[in-house]
């Protein structure tokens, strides 16, 4: 009898057996508030109705149509409806299947166009679990051990998270630009260096959010040097983070963008975008896959954007994520474990550190698994595990966002005043 691999385990021991919105229900129909989204991908929540028809239309119509054989209408109206929303000037899309495809295609098309064998990543990124984009990831070790060696290459330069350094964002800012400056001056020159790669809030890596003055830093030496700056929009794409790029907080200008997650609101699909200019770089036969832009994903991603367009969610991410924020915020004045509440949007990370101020992953896991057993789904992130994050569907309304808050300060009673 065949059975799951052992090292697949679930963060919540809850059996869905169905979703509307933001409600998970078990199979005794128990009701859960899922704050997890599926890691951010059901952007317009479980079920959306408009999601559902649009891909039941398409799968009676045609399921698979091999996009490097044949085209199909859903993958050009999809290309057509980004040039909306992509950042300018990138105008040219290639679809793949999931995240890490998308990041390893930018990695090869980086390395075609500028003729440049190394990258450099930023501490505490995830950027996938396939080999390169692994190697890429500095969120964890568990992401990246046990099966070197690992590709070569990739530099790491530090990331100005004001929670690890214990400084102001504004000195960590100015260690990490001068730590990028002496990595390019002694390890990766910028000759070697063919783009920086980066996102916008680091999400496994704990839910920081960068700021104007880095990504500025990062644009001004990626000119200077002729490098490419390329930005890793998996999870704060789509409206995510309350603008429809996370980028867009801090006035970013990519030469690259990757997005997946969010993308279709549940079905595996992926994209990276560039200019014409520099997509036509890319070397014959060096884009491809067996399943990307598969038409029916390519469909619900359509619907996708219809309904964060008309029902005006990247909006409704902001409003909520600034409530659920605020109430977060109110019930972690009651817990000295908790020492920070931070996000944008959709994207709230609480953190849990000890008596002696050192990041505490088996509290947060605590919490996690209360809050699971009252009925609000969480996930962790964080290198230690130490972050507990709120990522609710774009479509999660007031008195969702008030629910929740009541269930984690419950949750927090329950497990630290014990």
């Amino acid at each position: 009898m065949a059975q799951l691999s052992p090292v697949l385990a679930q963060a919540n021991p809850v059996l869905a057996a169905r979703g509307s919105g933001v409600e998970v229900f078990d199979d005794d129909d128990r009701r859960y508030l899922d704050f997890t989204a599926g890691i951010g991908v059901t952007s317009t929540g479980h079920c959306h109705p408009r999601v559902v028809e649009a891909a039941q239309r398409q799968v009676a119509t045609i399921i698979h149509a091999q996009y490097t054989t044949v085209r199909n209408k859903p993958m050009l109206e999809l290309t057509e409806r980004l040039g909306a929303v992509l950042p300018e000037p990138l105008d040219r899309v290639f679809f793949a299947n999931s995240g890490s495809e998308a990041i390893e295609s930018a990695l090869r098309l980086a390395r075609q166009a500028t003729g440049r064998p190394n990258v450099i990543v930023f501490h505490g990124g995830f950027h996938g679990r396939t080999v390169a984009a692994a190697t890429m990831t500095t969120s964890g070790t568990r992401f990246r051990s046990g099966f070197a060696p690992l590709m070569g290459g990739v530099h790491v330069a530090p990331f100005p998270d004001p929670g690890h350094f214990g400084w102001p964002v504004e000195e960590c800012t100015d260690f990490a630009l001068k730590q990028l400056d002496y990595l390019l001056q002694t390890v990766s020159a910028p000759a070697d260096t063919a783009a920086f790669l980066v996102e916008p809030v680091l999400g496994e890596g704990g839910y920081v959010p960068g700021n104007t003055r880095f990504f500025a830093g990062l644009r001004e030496r990626a000119d200077r040097h002729g490098c490419l700056f390329m930005i890793d929009e998996i999870q704060t794409g789509f409206g995510r983070t309350g603008r429809f790029w996370g980028g867009d907080h801090f006035e970013v200008r990519p030469d690259v963008l990757i997005t997946a997650k969010g993308l279709a609101s549940g079905f595996p699909l992926s994209a990276m975008a560039a200019p014409a200019s520099l997509m036509e770089q890319a070397w014959p036969g060096s884009q491809g896959g067996t399943y990307g832009a598969n038409a029916v994903a390519c469909a619900a991603a359509c619907a996708t954007l219809e309904v964060i367009e008309s029902e005006g969610l990247v909006r409704n991410a902001e409003e909520r994520g600034r409530q659920l924020t605020d109430g977060l915020s109110t019930v972690a004045k009651d817990h000295d474990q908790i020492t920070d509440v931070r996000g944008l949007g959709l994207m709230i990370g609480n953190e849990f550190r000890d008596a002696e101020g050192r990041p505490d992953g088996a509290m947060a896991a605590a919490v996690q698994q209360e809050a699971s057993r009252r009925g609000l789904l969480l996930l962790t992130c964080g290198a230690y595990g130490q972050v507990v994050r709120f990522i609710p569907a774009l479509v999660v309304s007031p008195a969702e966002v008030d629910e929740a808050v009541g269930l984690w300060a419950d949750t927090l009673a329950a497990v630290l005043d014990r």
